[in-house]
């Protein structure tokens, strides 16, 4: 299954889309994508979540997000089998405003819950998480809307409960947020023809020290998702959408020392669909990892899911 999602990811960078014309996808000019991975759990090695809003149909919106992951680490230094169970969970209003021509300003508050099932009993956090704001400009938009590069700069706000306690554990990242401001850079390309689309993404994360003096290790994400048009209307469209989608985190500091098994990568497949009636879309996809090294092989990546529902602006 893994090779499967890998196989179809890497397929996905040689697919693309179009606006309507006969037979294309029906997007007008208006409904250009701008796709990013912002940090939805707490932006940090295993548990920081990278998924962004990909929505190729309706992509000026305010919505809602459910965004859960699975992760397995080590119960303790003791064992070497990965027995501790980890449930990252996020339900987030987020929403991308037009500004001014060509800028757009995408915001984004999450709600955390989170367990791990230790041999002691469930451990749970829930509440707010890190808030995000991200300033968006067109950088490029061709003639036929065939070509599309957009940037962004971004900070995301901590306002999210750090606890110093929680980065004793095998994994550091269980959190409600960093504590700390961090600072996101953001590129993106489309190419679309006839039914089929394909997104490029890359971003990069900046973070910065707490008042706790704990620093998580910048982060950089990368995407490619085609994009398919499988059935539409007057009023109504249906996509797949299928690719792959890679992380690389640097490693933590505490009082500006590096702390081992911090540092780490991982790569998903992902596979999923987006349907939209006049200016509603629902989207949802699955994710599963075809390599993960996280905290040294401490912590290993296993599933992925999200859904959300947009209303279009």
């Amino acid at each position: 299954m893994k090779k499967i999602f890998l196989t179809l990811g890497l397929a996905g960078c040689f697919f693309s889309q179009a606006k309507e014309i006969h037979d294309s996808l029906f997007i007008p000019k208006e409904f250009s994508p701008m796709v990013f991975d912002d940090c939805d759990a707490c932006g940090c090695a295993a548990g920081n979540g990278s998924s962004g809003f990909e929505s190729l149909l309706n992509p000026q919106f305010i919505g809602v997000k459910y965004f859960a992951q699975h992760y397995r680490a080590k119960e303790n230094l003791f064992v070497n089998d990965l027995t501790q169970d980890q449930y990252f969970n996020t339900v987030q209003l987020w929403g991308k405003i037009p500004v001014a021509k060509n800028v757009s300003v995408y915001a984004s508050i999450p709600f955390q819950f989170h367990t791990k099932k230790t041999l002691q009993g469930d451990i749970n956090i829930e509440g707010i998480g890190d808030a995000n704001v991200m300033g968006i400009y067109q950088i490029i938009d061709s003639k036929d809307s065939s070509h599309q590069l957009n940037g962004g700069f971004g900070v995301k706000i901590p306002i999210g409960k750090f606890d110093e306690k929680g980065i004793t554990g095998v994994n550091p990242s269980f959190q409600l947020g960093t504590g700390s401001w961090d600072y996101q850079m953001v590129l993106n390309y489309k190419f679309q023809k006839d039914k089929l689309a394909v997104l490029l993404n890359t971003d990069y994360t900046l973070k910065t020290e707490n008042k706790k003096h704990y620093r998580f290790g910048n982060q950089w994400n990368y995407a490619a998702t085609g994009f398919y048009r499988l059935w539409k209307n007057e009023n109504s469209i249906i996509s797949g959408k299928f690719g792959m989608q890679g992380e690389v985190y640097d490693w933590n500091r505490q009082f500006g020392e590096v702390m081992p098994k911090t540092a780490g990568s991982a790569l998903y497949g992902k596979l999923g669909f987006e349907a939209s009636y006049k200016k509603f879309s629902l989207g949802s996809e699955v994710m599963l990892p075809a390599y993960t090294n996280l905290a040294g092989g401490d912590i290993e990546a296993k599933s992925r899911f999200s859904v959300f529902v947009n209303f279009g602006i």
